[in-house]
C-alpha cells in the first residue's frame, strides 16, 4: 500500500504526496541540477517547489543570488524542455529584501513576471504569496493574485506560512480559490494541528504543503536534536517497515487527514531515494500517536 497522489485543493494539479524542495538548488551546474530534477521525477516528486528569494545569501544591502533557483531551473527546462510537462512548477513572491515583505500589487505583479523570466515558461502551475505582508490589505492582494491568473500567467495560487485568520481573509476576497497553505510542520512542531491550519484546509479544501518536514535535517540526528525517545521510536518503526528512519518521519507528515504534501530539501540523490520512500509508507494509528507522544505531544 502507498499513499495517493494529492490533488491541489479542487483544481486540475494532481502531485505525488513528496514534492522537490529547490531551497539548497541553486549553486550547481546546470547537468548535476538536471539530473536532480530527473531523480526527482522518477521517484514521483513531480511537485518541483522553489521561490524567487531562493540563492539569496542574505545581506541586506544586496540582492547577491535573488533568483538563482529559478534561473537554474531555467536553465535545466531550456536544456531538457520536455521535463517541463512532467512536473508541476510551483513558485513564490512577495519577500523583498530588506523591507522586508511586499504584496502590493505593483510588487508582486513585477515578482510574477520576473520570475517567468528566470524559468523561462509562459505560466507558473502554483504561484504562492511566500510571506505575509502586515501592511498590505488583504483586497489589493486578492486582487493582483486574481488578475495574475485571469491573465495566464499563473494557473493556481496558493498561500505560504499565512495564518487561519489570514488566509480567510484573503479567500473571502478571491474570485480565485487558494488551491494550497504552506506550513512548517512535522514532528517537532505540530502547530497546524492545534492552531486551526489543516482544520481550515481540510473545511475549505486546500491542500496544505509542509515544508521542513524533517525539521530542518534534526529529526535525522542521532538523538533527534535532543529527544532520545523520538528517535528510538523512529528507528523501531524504520526497523519494522525496512526504510530509512527520515521516511518515518515524512510518513508521519503524510498520515494527518488534510493529505499534506511533504516537501523535502535534500539534494543529495541517496537521500532523495530514502525519503521518497515515505511514500510507500502507511503508518497506522497507533504508530503515528507513539511517534506524536515521542515527541513531547499532549494529547487531548
Amino acid at each position: 500500500m502507498s499513499h495517493a497522489l494529492r490533488r491541489l485543493g479542487e483544481s486540475d494539479l494532481v502531485v505525488g504526496p513528496v514534492a522537490f524542495g529547490c531551497w539548497r538548488f541553486a549553486g550547481t551546474d546546470v547537468d548535476v541540477a538536471r539530473s536532480k530534477i530527473e531523480l526527482a521525477l522518477q521517484l514521483g516528486l513531480n511537485l518541483i517547489d522553489t521561490a524567487d528569494i531562493y540563492g539569496y545569501g542574505g545581506r541586506s544591502d544586496d540582492d547577491l543570488g535573488f533568483g538563482d533557483s529559478e534561473l537554474l531551473l531555467g536553465e535545466v527546462l531550456r536544456a531538457a524542455p520536455s521535463l517541463r510537462d512532467a512536473m508541476v512548477l510551483a513558485t513564490k513572491g512577495g519577500i523583498r529584501p530588506p523591507i522586508p515583505y511586499d504584496s502590493s500589487p505593483a510588487y508582486l505583479r513585477s515578482a510574477c513576471e520576473d520570475s517567468l523570466r528566470r524559468l523561462g515558461v509562459d505560466r507558473i502551475d502554483l504561484y504562492q504569496v511566500h510571506r505575509p505582508d502586515l501592511l498590505a490589505h488583504p483586497e489589493d492582494t486578492a486582487a493582483i493574485l486574481t488578475e495574475l491568473v485571469r491573465s495566464g500567467k499563473v494557473r493556481h495560487v496558493g498561500v505560504s506560512n499565512y495564518s487561519v485568520g489570514q488566509t480567510s481573509a484573503l479567500a473571502a476576497l478571491m474570485d480565485e480559490p487558494i488551491v494550497t497553505t504552506q506550513p512548517e510542520f512535522h514532528l517537532l512542531r505540530l502547530d497546524p494541528i492545534d492552531d486551526g491550519t489543516f482544520d481550515h484546509a481540510m473545511a475549505n479544501r486546500v491542500t496544505p504543503l509542509a515544508w521542513s518536514p524533517l525539521a530542518g535535517g534534526r529529526l535525522a540526528s542521532p538523538d533527534c536534536d535532543g529527544r532520545p525517545e523520538l528517535a528510538a521510536a523512529l528507528d523501531q518503526l524504520a526497523s519494522q517497515h525496512g526504510v530509512d528512519r527520515s521516511a518515518i518521519a515524512i510518513a508521519a507528515v503524510l498520515a494527518h487527514p488534510s493529505a499534506p504534501v511533504a516537501i523535502i530539501g535534500t539534494q543529495n540523490p541517496v537521500r532523495m531515494r530514502q525519503q521518497a520512500a515515505a511514500a510507500d509508507v502507511v503508518l497506522d494509528r497507533t504508530e503515528v500517536y507513539s511517534l506524536f507522544t515521542a515527541a513531547g505531544r499532549t494529547l487531548p
